[in-house]
């Protein structure tokens, strides 16, 4: 099993407060694609977004991640059995799963082990969902900073693993028979400024960049990102991230 690369526990408070949400009618197609609704597993919950998101379709949704920080900051909802568990090895009985869900975190997993693992824990008919996203938009200014902050400054501090994001994913083999996709699933959020910056800081390169240089790399835009925003106090802007959404069912 492929050794866990934390990069999430020291800042899972902010995961929390700074991430965006899921679109309803994302969770709403699963649900609809299982072959029942009596048992969901959220992989890599972090602080359990995605598995509160799946609270009103399935009787009972366990929620894993291989982080005791993320778990523990967690949002409880009586339906959700939170466990610190990596992705690769979850006890749960064989065939018992009606759909297994994977936000933003299939690039840290190692795939032939956690595919192993969907193998053994999904039904027959069970639906396998991974989604993920890049860059978000707000107008052309902010995004055009926003970017040079993504790769210029923060490039080298990405892991190797962020480049299946970018890539969508595209090189993997998933298992499963394909099922096809609605168009338009995307993330949507009206956000001040501050809850800009404080996403931005969510990054784990940005971590990774605090740690070696012992400063913030968002203070060498933040000059030009407050000019391109306008008004800080008052003003929200429209934030869009489209989805990458694979689904798979057994």
């Amino acid at each position: 099993m492929s050794s866990f690369k934390d990069y999430f526990s020291v800042q899972s408070t902010h995961y929390r407060d700074f991430r965006p949400t899921y679109p309803e009618s994302m969770f709403h197609f699963l649900a609809e694609m299982s072959p029942g609704h009596s048992l969901a597993w959220d992989c890599a919950t972090g602080n359990g977004q995605a598995a509160r998101s799946l609270v009103p379709f399935f009787k009972r949704i366990i929620a894993t991640d291989a982080s005791a920080q993320q778990i523990q900051n967690a949002t409880p909802d009586e339906k959700i059995d939170y466990r610190v568990s990596p992705a690769e090895q979850i006890g749960i009985d064989d065939h018992s799963v009606d759909l297994i869900t994977v936000a933003q975190a299939f690039h840290w997993f190692n795939a032939e082990k956690f595919f192993q693992e969907t193998e053994r824990v999904l039904k027959p008919g069970g639906v396998l969902a991974i989604w993920s996203y890049r860059l978000h938009t707000i107008t052309p200014e902010i995004d055009r900073i926003v970017l040079k902050y993504y790769d210029e400054i923060l490039g080298s501090y990405w892991p190797p693993e962020r480049k299946m994001v970018d890539q969508d994913y595209a090189e993997i083999q998933f298992p499963f028979k394909s099922v096809p996709i609605p168009e338009g699933f995307r993330m949507e959020a009206q956000w001040d400024f501050s809850h800009l910056l404080g996403y931005l800081k969510t990054w784990s390169a940005a971590k990774l960049y605090v740690q070696k240089n012992q400063t913030e790399a968002l203070g060498l835009i933040l000059e030009e990102l407050t000019e391109a925003w306008g008004d800080t106090n008052q003003k929200k802007r429209t934030v869009i991230w489209p989805l990458n959404l694979i689904v798979r069912k057994k």
